[in-house]
C-alpha cells in the first residue's frame, strides 16, 4: 500500500487509511507493506501488527497537515528507491495506492508487474480545489489519465467525486467505497440534545483551507450573533489560513462567540464532537467527509453546504444548503436552533444513519475487490 501522507502527517486520506489498517491487522489471509512519509529523515519502519508494516520516508515538512509543492517532489524523489526495492525483495500480489497523484505515479512505473489499485481521495482529481489549479492544467492530461487508464481498479469515496471524476475521464470505470467511521470511539452520550439549551453550540472540523469556505461560515455565525441569535462556534483544524481567519475574527469582535482551537488529536476528538450539538461545513469540495461521519456518529445534526458525499450522508439527519451564501446558511442552523424536537429526530436518525458506514463494512469491499482483481 502507498500513501504520501500518512498520521501524524496530512488530513482525512491518511485518517482513512490508517482506520482501514486496523481492520486489516491481525488478519491471516493478508501480509501489507505501506510506503508512506514521515516528519524525521530517513526511512525507518514500525510495526502496526505482525501483518502490517508502516515504512517511512522522511521529508523536509514545515506544516504536518499542509503540503508544499517541493515537499510532494522530494516524497516522491525520495519514495521510489525504496519502492523499487521493496518490489524487488517481496512477492507482492497487489499494489493500493491512496491518491492518484502522486502516490499512484510509483505503481504506474511497476504496471506491467504488479496490478495496482488507486482509490481516489478529493484533492488528487481535478475541480475546484484554488490552490491546485496549476497541478490539474499541468499534470492532468499527461500524467493523471495514464495513471487512471492503466489502473486495475479506480475507487472514488463518493458518488459525487466519482462524477467529478468521469468529468475529467469519461471513459473511466469507477467503484463506489465510501468512507467509514469507528462506531465504538465516535458515540453519543445519550443525552437529549433537542431540549434545555440555551446556547447552540456550533462545530466545524478541517483543515483551515480555501476550499473549506471558512470565511463564509464565520459571516453566517455573525448574522446570527447581530440578530440576538444564542450561537457559538467551534472551528477545529490547523492550516495555513490560521492566522488570516484570526485577524478576521478580531476584525469583527467575533471573539468569546467564534473560538479557534487548532488542530486538536485523534484521540480527542470523541470528546469534542460530544461537547457540541450541531455540526456546520461550509465546504466547497470534498471526497467524502470523515468529520461528518464522525460527527453522526456522535448523533450531530449536519448543516453543510452542497458538495460532494452528502447525498450518501445526509437525509433526515441534517439540511443541506443549496445557496452558498452566509444568509442561506444562518437561516438553516436558525431553523435547527428554533426547533427542539426537529433537533432530536436528526441526532437520532445521525447515529443511525452512521451506523450503515462501519470500518469492517469498507474493508469488505475492499478484500473482495482485491479478489476479483487477482482471479
Amino acid at each position: 500500500m502507498l500513501n504520501y501522507e500518512f498520521p501524524p502527517i496530512g488530513g482525512g486520506g491518511g485518517q482513512a487509511h490508517l482506520a482501514l489498517l486496523h481492520q486489516y491487522a491481525g488478519r491471516s489471509d493478508l501480509d501489507v507493506d505501506v510506503l508512506t512519509s514521515g516528519p524525521a529523515l530517513g526511512l525507518t519502519t514500525e510495526h502496526l501488527a505482525d501483518n502490517v508494516r508502516v515504512h517511512r520516508v522522511g521529508v523536509h515538512k514545515e506544516d504536518l497537515h499542509f503540503w508544499r509543492r517541493a515537499e510532494v517532489l522530494e516524497w516522491l524523489r525520495k519514495a521510489k528507491g525504496p519502492y523499487r526495492r521493496m518490489i524487488a525483495e517481496n512477492g507482492y500480489d497487489l499494489v493500493h495506492a491512496f491518491f492518484g497523484f502522486p502516490t499512484g505515479r510509483l505503481c504506474y512505473r511497476t504496471r506491467r508487474r504488479l496490478p495496482y489499485v488507486i482509490s481516489l481521495r478529493g484533492s488528487d482529481v481535478p475541480g475546484d480545489n484554488a490552490r491546485l489549479q496549476l497541478e490539474y492544467k499541468l499534470l492532468g492530461p499527461v500524467v493523471f489519465k495514464p495513471i487512471w487508464q492503466k489502473a486495475s481498479a479506480l475507487v472514488a469515496c463518493s458518488e459525487g467525486l466519482k462524477s467529478r471524476a468521469l468529468a475529467f475521464l469519461p471513459s473511466a470505470q469507477i467503484e463506489v467505497i465510501p468512507n467509514g467511521v469507528d462506531l465504538e470511539r465516535f458515540h453519543s452520550l445519550g443525552e437529549e440534545r433537542g431540549s434545555g439549551l440555551d446556547m447552540l453550540r456550533l462545530l466545524t472540523v478541517g483543515r483551515l483551507s480555501v476550499t473549506k469556505r471558512l470565511p463564509l461560515l464565520i459571516e453566517a455565525v455573525e448574522l446570527l450573533h447581530r440578530q440576538g441569535g444564542q450561537v457559538r462556534l467551534t472551528i477545529v483544524g490547523g492550516g495555513a489560513l490560521e492566522p488570516e481567519l484570526r485577524q478576521l475574527l478580531a476584525q469583527k469582535d467575533l471573539r468569546g462567540v467564534v473560538t479557534l482551537t487548532g488542530r486538536r488529536s485523534g484521540k480527542h476528538m470523541p470528546e469534542v464532537y460530544q461537547k457540541h450539538d450541531v455540526l456546520v461545513s461550509a465546504s466547497m469540495q470534498e471526497g467524502m467527509s470523515n468529520a461528518m461521519l464522525e460527527a453522526m456518529a456522535c448523533g450531530l445534526p449536519i448543516v453543510t453546504t452542497r458538495c460532494e458525499g452528502v447525498d450518501e450522508l445526509i437525509a433526515d439527519n441534517g439540511t443541506v444548503v443549496e445557496n452558498p451564501e452566509p444568509a442561506s446558511l444562518a437561516a438553516a442552523v436558525q431553523k435547527l436552533a428554533d426547533d427542539s424536537q426537529a433537533r432530536a429526530a436528526m441526532s437520532i436518525a445521525a447515529r443511525k444513519r452512521a451506523e450503515s458506514f462501519g470500518w469492517d463494512a469498507v474493508a469488505a469491499r475492499y478484500t473482495e475487490l482485491y479478489q476479483r482483481i487477482l482471479t
